[in-house]
């Protein structure tokens, strides 16, 4: 079985390979219960930002993760994956802005994750 960790990066290659945008894994050992990475990225318009969340989700199914909850995808503007340890926050551009979940979670540690695609 993977770590969480190993997840985390699995899960944001993923994103990085459906062309989300400013991808970035907080380590959220020791600062929350809820998980221990937080997986942020997004999409530039509705459509990519379910297509990001629907391959997280297909990808997590095929290698036998269980995904706990799916949340937000109808609205495309925050959607939320939660794989237990690993919780994907795949946002629209604008709202991600507006919510900056970086900066609530700024004691959070970064996570080194090298994109292949350069879209920033």
């Amino acid at each position: 079985m993977k770590t969480s960790k190993d997840l985390a990066h699995r899960l944001a290659a993923v994103a990085d390979d459906k062309k989300a945008h400013n991808i970035v894994i907080l380590n959220m050992h020791g600062i929350s219960t809820m998980a221990d990475y937080f997986i942020i990225c997004h999409g530039t318009s509705e459509k990519q930002v379910q297509a990001i969340a629907r391959e997280i989700k297909d990808t997590a199914e095929i290698e036998q993760i269980d995904v706990k909850r799916m949340e937000g995808f109808d609205n495309a503007r925050w959607v939320l994956v939660d794989l237990g340890d690993v919780i994907v926050h795949v946002f629209h551009k604008d709202d991600r802005e507006y919510y900056q979940l970086e900066k609530l979670w700024g004691d959070a540690p970064l996570e080194h994750f090298e994109s292949i695609v350069k879209n920033e």
